[in-house]
Protein backbone atom coordinates (compact mmCIF):
# COMPACT_ATOMS: atom_id res chain seq x y z
CA UNK A 1 0.00 0.00 0.00
CA UNK A 2 1.29 3.44 -0.89
CA UNK A 3 2.31 5.61 2.08
CA UNK A 4 -0.40 8.20 1.37
CA UNK A 5 -3.11 5.52 1.14
CA UNK A 6 -1.81 3.89 4.32
CA UNK A 7 -1.97 7.20 6.21
CA UNK A 8 -5.44 7.94 4.84
CA UNK A 9 -6.71 4.58 6.07
CA UNK A 10 -5.27 5.28 9.51
CA UNK A 11 -6.86 8.74 9.62
CA UNK A 12 -10.25 7.23 8.80
CA UNK A 13 -10.08 5.32 12.08
CA UNK A 14 -10.04 8.43 14.25
CA UNK A 15 -11.67 8.84 17.66
CA UNK A 16 -14.92 10.39 16.43
CA UNK A 17 -16.86 7.11 16.51
CA UNK A 18 -15.45 5.78 19.78
CA UNK A 19 -18.88 5.57 21.47
CA UNK A 20 -20.75 4.06 18.50
CA UNK A 21 -19.55 0.46 18.76
CA UNK A 22 -19.88 -2.16 21.46
CA UNK A 23 -18.64 -5.75 21.02
CA UNK A 24 -21.38 -8.34 21.22
CA UNK A 25 -19.06 -11.26 22.01
CA UNK A 26 -15.67 -11.84 23.69
CA UNK A 27 -12.62 -10.42 21.94
CA UNK A 28 -9.29 -12.11 21.18
CA UNK A 29 -5.74 -10.79 20.97
CA UNK A 30 -3.71 -13.12 18.75
CA UNK A 31 -0.04 -13.14 19.78
CA UNK A 32 2.30 -14.51 17.07
CA UNK A 33 4.81 -15.72 19.65
CA UNK A 34 4.96 -18.50 22.22
CA UNK A 35 3.52 -18.07 25.72
CA UNK A 36 5.73 -16.65 28.45
CA UNK A 37 7.65 -14.04 26.48
CA UNK A 38 7.42 -10.27 26.79
CA UNK A 39 4.83 -9.87 24.03
CA UNK A 40 2.60 -12.51 25.58
CA UNK A 41 2.96 -10.95 29.02
CA UNK A 42 2.13 -7.43 27.77
CA UNK A 43 -0.92 -8.69 25.88
CA UNK A 44 -2.18 -10.35 29.07
CA UNK A 45 -1.55 -7.19 31.10
CA UNK A 46 -3.89 -5.16 28.89
CA UNK A 47 -6.49 -7.89 28.25
CA UNK A 48 -8.53 -7.71 31.46
CA UNK A 49 -8.72 -3.90 31.73
CA UNK A 50 -9.62 -3.71 28.02
CA UNK A 51 -12.43 -6.16 28.66
CA UNK A 52 -13.69 -4.11 31.58
CA UNK A 53 -13.89 -1.01 29.37
CA UNK A 54 -15.48 -2.76 26.38
CA UNK A 55 -17.92 -4.89 28.38
CA UNK A 56 -16.66 -8.24 27.05
CA UNK A 57 -13.81 -10.56 28.07
CA UNK A 58 -10.56 -10.25 26.09
CA UNK A 59 -8.80 -13.58 25.57
CA UNK A 60 -5.12 -13.88 24.63
CA UNK A 61 -4.39 -16.65 22.13
CA UNK A 62 -0.88 -17.65 21.08
CA UNK A 63 -0.30 -18.61 17.44
CA UNK A 64 3.47 -18.79 16.90
CA UNK A 65 5.09 -19.88 13.67
CA UNK A 66 6.42 -18.69 10.35
CA UNK A 67 7.98 -15.45 11.67
CA UNK A 68 4.49 -14.22 12.50
CA UNK A 69 2.85 -15.35 9.26
CA UNK A 70 0.62 -17.98 10.92
CA UNK A 71 -1.03 -15.38 13.15
CA UNK A 72 -1.08 -12.73 10.41
CA UNK A 73 -2.92 -14.98 7.95
CA UNK A 74 -5.38 -16.01 10.65
CA UNK A 75 -6.34 -12.40 11.41
CA UNK A 76 -6.20 -11.14 7.82
CA UNK A 77 -8.55 -13.87 6.57
CA UNK A 78 -10.82 -13.87 9.62
CA UNK A 79 -13.99 -11.92 10.30
CA UNK A 80 -13.52 -8.15 10.13
CA UNK A 81 -15.78 -7.47 13.09
CA UNK A 82 -13.32 -5.87 15.52
CA UNK A 83 -13.38 -8.89 17.80
CA UNK A 84 -9.98 -10.27 16.75
CA UNK A 85 -6.86 -8.15 17.17
CA UNK A 86 -3.34 -9.07 16.11
CA UNK A 87 -0.47 -8.25 18.43
CA UNK A 88 1.99 -6.91 15.89
CA UNK A 89 5.76 -7.06 16.47
CA UNK A 90 8.06 -5.65 13.75
CA UNK A 91 8.25 -8.70 11.45
CA UNK A 92 4.61 -8.78 10.39
CA UNK A 93 4.28 -5.42 8.64
CA UNK A 94 7.79 -3.96 8.73
CA UNK A 95 10.40 -6.69 8.29
CA UNK A 96 8.79 -9.70 6.58
CA UNK A 97 7.86 -7.74 3.42
CA UNK A 98 11.47 -6.59 3.11
CA UNK A 99 13.02 -10.04 3.59
CA UNK A 100 10.53 -12.69 2.41
CA UNK A 101 10.28 -13.46 -1.30
CA UNK A 102 6.76 -14.89 -1.14
CA UNK A 103 5.00 -13.34 1.82
CA UNK A 104 1.58 -15.04 2.14
CA UNK A 105 -0.38 -11.87 2.99
CA UNK A 106 -0.42 -8.20 2.02
CA UNK A 107 1.34 -6.54 4.92
CA UNK A 108 -0.45 -3.21 4.49
CA UNK A 109 -3.69 -3.87 2.60
CA UNK A 110 -4.79 -6.80 4.80
CA UNK A 111 -4.70 -4.85 8.10
CA UNK A 112 -5.91 -1.65 9.71
CA UNK A 113 -3.86 -0.06 12.46
CA UNK A 114 -5.41 0.32 15.91
CA UNK A 115 -2.89 1.66 18.43
CA UNK A 116 0.79 1.63 19.41
CA UNK A 117 1.40 -0.40 22.57
CA UNK A 118 5.02 -0.05 23.57
CA UNK A 119 8.58 0.74 22.60
CA UNK A 120 11.46 -1.26 24.13
CA UNK A 121 15.17 -0.43 24.15
CA UNK A 122 17.77 -3.03 23.37
CA UNK A 123 20.97 -3.55 25.30
CA UNK A 124 24.36 -4.14 23.71
CA UNK A 125 25.69 -6.90 25.95
CA UNK A 126 28.95 -8.87 25.90
CA UNK A 127 30.22 -11.99 27.62
CA UNK A 128 31.58 -11.27 31.12
CA UNK A 129 35.24 -11.71 30.16
CA UNK A 130 35.08 -9.71 26.91
CA UNK A 131 38.15 -7.43 26.73
CA UNK A 132 36.37 -4.26 25.57
CA UNK A 133 34.82 -2.18 28.35
CA UNK A 134 32.80 0.23 26.20
CA UNK A 135 31.43 0.70 22.68
CA UNK A 136 34.55 2.48 21.46
CA UNK A 137 36.68 -0.40 22.70
CA UNK A 138 34.41 -2.92 20.99
CA UNK A 139 34.68 -1.06 17.69
CA UNK A 140 38.47 -0.82 17.96
CA UNK A 141 38.68 -4.55 18.65
CA UNK A 142 36.40 -5.34 15.69
CA UNK A 143 38.49 -3.17 13.36
CA UNK A 144 41.64 -4.98 14.49
CA UNK A 145 39.97 -8.37 13.93
CA UNK A 146 37.54 -8.04 10.96
CA UNK A 147 34.91 -10.77 11.25
CA UNK A 148 36.49 -12.01 14.47
CA UNK A 149 33.78 -10.69 16.80
CA UNK A 150 30.63 -12.83 16.89
CA UNK A 151 27.12 -11.74 17.76
CA UNK A 152 24.15 -13.95 18.54
CA UNK A 153 20.56 -13.50 17.48
CA UNK A 154 17.29 -15.41 17.66
CA UNK A 155 17.51 -16.17 13.94
CA UNK A 156 18.15 -14.74 10.50
CA UNK A 157 16.03 -11.63 10.03
CA UNK A 158 15.23 -11.30 13.73
CA UNK A 159 15.32 -7.89 15.38
CA UNK A 160 18.56 -8.86 17.17
CA UNK A 161 20.14 -9.82 13.83
CA UNK A 162 19.11 -6.52 12.23
CA UNK A 163 20.24 -4.48 15.24
CA UNK A 164 23.70 -6.03 15.01
CA UNK A 165 23.79 -5.46 11.24
CA UNK A 166 22.81 -1.80 11.68
CA UNK A 167 25.46 -1.33 14.35
CA UNK A 168 28.16 -2.88 12.16
CA UNK A 169 27.10 -0.83 9.14
CA UNK A 170 27.14 2.51 10.95
CA UNK A 171 30.30 1.73 12.93
CA UNK A 172 32.16 0.63 9.80
CA UNK A 173 33.08 -2.79 11.18
CA UNK A 174 32.59 -6.43 10.19
CA UNK A 175 30.90 -8.74 12.70
CA UNK A 176 30.13 -12.45 12.34
CA UNK A 177 26.43 -13.21 12.83
CA UNK A 178 25.59 -16.46 14.65
CA UNK A 179 21.84 -17.22 14.40
CA UNK A 180 20.08 -19.44 16.96
CA UNK A 181 16.62 -20.93 17.19
CA UNK A 182 15.32 -18.39 19.68
CA UNK A 183 16.78 -15.89 22.13
CA UNK A 184 17.51 -18.24 25.04
CA UNK A 185 20.05 -20.55 23.29
CA UNK A 186 22.09 -17.58 22.06
CA UNK A 187 22.11 -15.99 25.50
CA UNK A 188 23.18 -19.30 27.05
CA UNK A 189 26.12 -19.49 24.63
CA UNK A 190 26.95 -15.85 25.36
CA UNK A 191 27.14 -16.56 29.09
CA UNK A 192 29.27 -19.62 28.34
CA UNK A 193 31.68 -17.51 26.27
CA UNK A 194 30.97 -19.24 22.96
CA UNK A 195 29.85 -15.97 21.31
CA UNK A 196 30.95 -12.43 22.07
CA UNK A 197 27.91 -10.15 22.07
CA UNK A 198 24.21 -9.77 21.51
CA UNK A 199 21.87 -6.83 21.08
CA UNK A 200 18.40 -7.73 22.31
CA UNK A 201 15.61 -6.37 24.48
CA UNK A 202 16.26 -5.06 27.95
CA UNK A 203 13.51 -7.35 29.23
CA UNK A 204 15.47 -10.42 28.10
CA UNK A 205 18.94 -9.26 29.09
CA UNK A 206 18.77 -6.84 32.00
CA UNK A 207 18.11 -9.46 34.71
CA UNK A 208 21.26 -11.33 33.63
CA UNK A 209 23.24 -8.10 33.63
CA UNK A 210 22.00 -7.29 37.13
CA UNK A 211 23.13 -10.76 38.27
CA UNK A 212 26.60 -10.19 36.82
CA UNK A 213 26.28 -13.02 34.32
CA UNK A 214 26.55 -10.62 31.35
CA UNK A 215 28.04 -7.15 30.92
CA UNK A 216 26.09 -4.33 29.26
CA UNK A 217 27.98 -1.69 27.30
CA UNK A 218 25.18 0.59 26.09
CA UNK A 219 21.51 1.01 25.19
CA UNK A 220 20.14 1.23 21.66
CA UNK A 221 17.84 4.23 22.04
CA UNK A 222 18.67 7.84 21.11
CA UNK A 223 18.37 8.89 24.76
CA UNK A 224 19.27 7.05 27.98
CA UNK A 225 16.71 4.38 28.81
CA UNK A 226 14.63 4.45 31.97
CA UNK A 227 15.20 0.70 32.35
CA UNK A 228 18.98 1.21 32.63
CA UNK A 229 19.73 4.93 33.14
CA UNK A 230 23.32 4.22 34.11
CA UNK A 231 24.21 3.00 30.60
CA UNK A 232 25.38 5.31 27.80
CA UNK A 233 23.74 5.21 24.39
CA UNK A 234 25.35 3.54 21.39
CA UNK A 235 24.64 6.80 19.53
CA UNK A 236 27.09 8.63 21.79
CA UNK A 237 29.84 6.67 20.04
CA UNK A 238 28.11 5.78 16.74
CA UNK A 239 26.18 8.87 15.60
CA UNK A 240 22.86 8.10 13.97
CA UNK A 241 22.36 4.72 15.61
CA UNK A 242 19.01 4.11 17.24
CA UNK A 243 16.84 1.05 17.55
CA UNK A 244 13.83 0.49 19.75
CA UNK A 245 11.44 -2.34 18.97
CA UNK A 246 7.85 -1.26 19.12
CA UNK A 247 4.73 -3.41 19.19
CA UNK A 248 1.19 -2.44 18.31
CA UNK A 249 -2.30 -3.77 17.57
CA UNK A 250 -3.98 -4.22 14.20
CA UNK A 251 -7.24 -5.72 12.95
CA UNK A 252 -8.43 -7.07 9.60
CA UNK A 253 -8.60 -4.27 7.03
CA UNK A 254 -12.36 -4.50 6.51
CA UNK A 255 -13.10 -3.73 10.17
CA UNK A 256 -15.59 -0.82 10.55
CA UNK A 257 -13.95 2.49 11.53
CA UNK A 258 -16.20 2.83 14.57
CA UNK A 259 -14.89 -0.51 15.92
CA UNK A 260 -11.28 0.59 15.39
CA UNK A 261 -11.99 3.88 17.13
CA UNK A 262 -13.55 2.13 20.12
CA UNK A 263 -10.64 -0.28 20.40
CA UNK A 264 -8.18 2.59 20.14
CA UNK A 265 -9.96 4.53 22.87
CA UNK A 266 -10.05 1.49 25.17
CA UNK A 267 -6.35 0.72 24.82
CA UNK A 268 -5.42 4.37 25.34
CA UNK A 269 -7.41 4.37 28.57
CA UNK A 270 -5.64 1.21 29.71
CA UNK A 271 -2.19 2.59 28.90
CA UNK A 272 -2.94 5.80 30.80
CA UNK A 273 -3.41 3.84 34.04
CA UNK A 274 -0.32 4.39 36.27
CA UNK A 275 -0.48 0.79 37.52
CA UNK A 276 -0.46 -0.58 33.98
CA UNK A 277 2.36 1.76 32.99
CA UNK A 278 4.40 0.55 35.97
CA UNK A 279 3.92 -3.07 34.90
CA UNK A 280 5.08 -2.24 31.37
CA UNK A 281 8.10 -0.35 32.64
CA UNK A 282 9.05 -3.24 34.94
CA UNK A 283 9.45 -5.30 31.76
CA UNK A 284 11.63 -2.65 30.13
CA UNK A 285 8.80 -1.43 27.90
CA UNK A 286 7.69 2.17 27.45
CA UNK A 287 3.87 2.34 27.02
CA UNK A 288 2.83 4.41 24.01
CA UNK A 289 -0.80 4.74 22.88
CA UNK A 290 -1.91 7.48 20.49
CA UNK A 291 -3.87 7.59 17.26
CA UNK A 292 -3.84 5.21 14.28
CA UNK A 293 -2.43 8.05 12.17
CA UNK A 294 0.53 8.52 14.52
CA UNK A 295 1.11 4.77 14.44
CA UNK A 296 1.05 4.81 10.62
CA UNK A 297 3.86 7.34 10.60
CA UNK A 298 5.92 5.21 12.99
CA UNK A 299 5.45 2.11 10.85
CA UNK A 300 6.44 3.87 7.64
CA UNK A 301 9.50 5.41 9.28
CA UNK A 302 10.63 1.98 10.47
CA UNK A 303 10.14 0.46 7.01
CA UNK A 304 12.26 3.19 5.43
CA UNK A 305 15.01 2.78 8.03
CA UNK A 306 15.31 -1.00 7.87
CA UNK A 307 15.03 -1.23 4.09
CA UNK A 308 18.54 0.25 3.73
CA UNK A 309 20.08 -2.22 6.19
CA UNK A 310 18.31 -5.27 4.74
CA UNK A 311 19.16 -4.40 1.15
CA UNK A 312 22.79 -3.57 1.96
CA UNK A 313 23.26 -6.84 3.85
CA UNK A 314 21.11 -8.85 1.40
CA UNK A 315 19.18 -10.42 4.25
CA UNK A 316 16.46 -12.82 3.16
CA UNK A 317 14.32 -15.39 4.94
CA UNK A 318 12.33 -18.25 3.45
Amino acid sequence: MHRRTFLAAALAAGPAHAQAWQPARPLRIIVPLAPGGTADTLARIIADPMGAILGQPVIVENRPGGTGTVAAIMVARGPADGLTLLYCPPPIQILNPLMMRNIPYDAMADFSLVVALMRAPKLLVVRPDFPARDVAGLIALAKARPGGITYASSGIGSSAHLAGALFAQLAGIELLHVPYRGTAPGVQDLMAGRVDMVMDTAAALLPLVREGRLRALAVSTRDPAAAAPELPTIAATVPGFHDASFNYLVVASRTPPEAIAALNAAVNRVLADPAIRARFEALGAEPLGGTPAALATMVQDEIARWRGVIEAQRITIE
